[in-house]
């Protein structure tokens, strides 16, 4: 399996998302994007993630970058999640784990959660793989992180 690290160019995907479109990497060009892979909706620390993105979705606005959430969940599964929570975070179905694959943070049939954050050209400056999945970046390590590469 393919292990993306920094200083990687990002693999580029096209993934259906909420709000009812699809999402590619490539249209985040000339921007910085934050791709935040997770286990599933629902689940208890994934929600603590988002619920915490969502909290602080102020902070998050003001660093410019776009938070993108990646799970291999469905759409219909995604909206209901964003819904329930209310969610400001776009979530992407990658049903089939081809992009966590791509990312290199699959473990058998459980994708890993991870943080990436890409630059405006393309190229990996920040990746976080959570080895059991019971943390995450939260706001604070994601502004460092983009403080860092700046």
């Amino acid at each position: 399996m393919a292990k993306v690290d920094v200083g990687d160019r990002a693999p580029q995907f096209e993934l259906p998302g909420t709000g009812d479109r699809t999402y590619s990497l490539s249209e985040y060009r000339g921007r910085r994007v934050i791709l935040a892979f997770y286990p599933g909706d629902f689940t208890p620390t994934c929600t603590k993630q988002f619920c915490s993105y969502r909290d602080q979705g102020g902070r998050l606005d003001s660093l410019g970058a776009e938070v993108l959430g990646i799970s291999p969940q469905s759409v219909d599964s995604h909206e209901r999640f964003a819904e329930e929570k209310r969610l400001n975070v776009p979530l992407l179905a990658d049903e089939d784990k081809a992009v966590a694959r791509a990312y290199g943070i699959v473990a058998g049939p459980i994708v890993r959660r991870a943080t990436f954050i890409v630059d405006e050209e393309g190229i990996v400056r920040h990746r976080n793989v959570s080895l059991v999945g019971l943390s995450y970046d939260s706001v604070d390590d994601i502004e460092r992180a983009l403080a860092g590469i700046s």
